[in-house]
């Protein structure tokens, strides 16, 4: 790779419309037209779907109103990696990159890579999850996972070609899928079935909050099982909603990042938000909770779309979904890599990392995250990482948050052309709400959290090891 290559800096190629879309498009993926059976099953009640969604919607829209200010201090690549630093410093801020990088990132890909092909496979059968291609004992690689790599490695590719690229699929696609979920609303508002509505929203049932099992049993949940129940219940939710920090990582590419990339996450975060929270009131008025439950492999939206649409609906809404996860992945691919490029900068991951490709895009960084999301699609323990994660990203998103009090204390002298929506009510609430999912998660669902939080864990010791003496030489030269 030649000097110049190595010098080339970013290009301010994204206005505040691919921004936003960039945010948007990394938040709608597969999550909305799956994650609400598992709440139905947790709530049991209608009044208390919603009311998962409205927290969440508050949750996401407190952190990218909050993040906004951080963004406008340090508009530059790297997103919350370089918030965590300022307030923290590396060794914080090196073990977000690294869960960042082992599983956050790279297994969300693959979760969404994998996610595409098995919506496919309702058009082309031959493309399902239960078709292998190779057996090995208990191993098994199927034709939906071979797929997701050539997805996930198309992409990249695409990506590698310039932010130009990048920026016009994630924008035409986002575009396409806001559109398809507003229709998909509209639609299902005019079949409504007022029977079902009446059902799930009646006085008696709305607020009934209780566990539906798998077999069609109910129960009762005690006072610090309801807290139990309702954290569950916002796992997924949470997860559909995630990456909406995206526009923040590609901050060096963003035209007038002071203005623009808070901007585009508060308009990209707002949009989702309310698209889902509509998303879920339409289903409230097609489906009864306890069909929500029972949903086959919790798809409620092709039940929804069945409904609605007739046995063509499965057609339209696997279409939907293959356009929603594809440009979905664009979006998380092409800001991921500029993570792992500010840690190689910090020099705290591969040097070549930190390099720019002549079309001024982190080519190296894109490859590498690229294939170690391929190797996680093989695994086919992703979705299990996923879950477990969820806590750790919460974690990070409430230390960025409290940052923004820690930084006006430690760095008064900063200028702060944006400051924090609601300071400091919004951002403390959140951090209140954050701290409270976390304890309860730790206690009433440990699965979901020591195994993450072990991972997160395990960077405080490699960041050691990195910045040793020798090891660092040895790390930055691959």
């Amino acid at each position: 790779m030649d000097t110049n290559t190595r010098n080339q800096e970013f290009k301010k190629s994204l206005g505040l419309l691919d921004a936003t879309m960039l945010v948007a498009g990394s938040m709608i993926g597969s999550g909305i037209f799956i994650v609400s059976s598992d709440i139905a099953r947790h709530t049991g009640a209608a009044g208390w779907l919603m009311v998962v969604w409205l927290i969440c919607g508050f949750m996401t829209l407190a952190a990218a109103l909050s993040y906004g200010e951080l963004s406008a201090m340090f508009p530059k690549a790297g997103g919350q990696y370089v918030y965590l630093k300022e307030a923290y410093g590396p060794l914080v801020s090196f073990t977000f990159g690294w869960t960042f990088f082992a599983v956050i990132q790279t297994a969300t890909i693959a979760a969404v890579g994998v996610a595409f092909s098995k919506f496919t496979a309702y058009l082309f059968p031959v493309l399902d999850e239960d078709v292998y291609l190779l057996v090995l004992g208990n191993y098994h690689v199927s034709s939906a996972q071979l797929l997701a790599i050539v997805v996930i490695l198309f992409l990249t590719f695409i990506n590698t070609r310039g932010v130009q690229n990048g920026k016009t699929l994630q924008t035409v696609l986002t575009l396409i899928k806001i559109l398809s979920l507003i229709l998909l609303v509209l639609f299902g508002f005019a079949a409504f079935d007022l029977n079902v509505w009446e059902q799930n929203w009646s006085a008696g049932a709305r607020w009934d909050l209780h566990r539906l099992n798998a077999d069609g049993s109910i129960a009762s949940y005690s006072l610090f099982g309801t807290f139990a129940a309702m954290s569950a219940a916002l796992v997924g939710a949470l997860f559909s909603s995630d990456s909406w920090h995206s526009s923040s990582a590609v901050a060096g590419e963003i035209k007038n990042p002071q203005r623009n990339i808070g901007l585009s996450l508060a308009l990209g975060t707002g949009i989702v938000t309310f698209i889902y929270i509509l998303t879920n009131l339409m289903y409230t008025g097609i489906l009864t909770v306890e069909g929500m439950a029972s949903a086959p492999k919790d798809r409620v939206a092709m039940v929804v779309a069945q409904e609605i649409f007739g046995p063509f609906g499965i057609t339209i809404l696997a279409i939907m979904i293959m356009i929603s996860t594809f440009g979905c992945n664009n979006g998380l691919i092409l800001a991921g890599a500029r993570i792992y490029y500010s840690m190689a900068k910090d020099g705290l991951f591969f040097k070549k990392t930190g390099r720019l490709n002549n079309r001024a895009v982190p080519a190296y960084a894109l490859w590498l995250q690229g294939i170690i999301a391929g190797v996680w699609c093989l695994t086919g323990k992703y979705g299990d990482l996923l879950d477990m994660i969820t806590c750790v990203v919460v974690i990070f998103y409430v230390m960025c948050i409290a940052g923004i009090f820690l930084l006006r204390k430690k760095r008064p002298e900063l200028p702060r052309p944006y400051k924090a929506f609601g300071y400091p009510i919004i951002p403390a609430v959140y951090i209140l709400m954050g701290l409270s999912f976390i304890v309860l998660l730790v206690i009433y669902k440990p699965q979901f959290t020591w195994p993450g939080i072990i991972i997160t864990l395990l960077g405080i010791p490699l960041y050691y090891v990195v910045k040793g003496r020798g090891h660092t030489k040895q790390i930055t030269e691959i």
